[in-house]
């Protein structure tokens, strides 16, 4: 059996132009207390990964803790994915 994708979810992955997967930075800031505000979870201070759909951070991850906090106004499942996989990345290499 073939799951479906919802065509409102498709539409909103296959929409995307460009993600972004990176350190997050001291200008971040604002926008990880947004996320951390939206979902009541708190990344912490360690290293964070941030996961940009065409120029909005969307999602984060701790690098440490492999906690992802995501908009849950938009469609996220895919980028928290990839935070997920480059965090497990960064995990292994170390």
């Amino acid at each position: 059996m073939r799951s479906r994708v919802p065509a409102t979810v498709a539409s909103a992955v296959g929409g995307r132009s460009r993600i972004v997967i990176r350190y997050a930075c001291p200008a971040d800031g604002p926008a990880l207390a947004r996320l951390e505000g939206l979902t009541g979870r708190s990344l912490g201070s360690e290293p964070i990964l941030v996961a940009e759909s065409d120029g909005d951070v969307v999602a984060a991850s701790s690098t440490l803790r492999g906690d992802v906090v995501a908009d849950p106004f938009r469609v996220t499942l895919d980028v928290s994915e990839l935070l997920r996989l480059r965090t497990s990345q960064l995990r292994a290499a170390a």
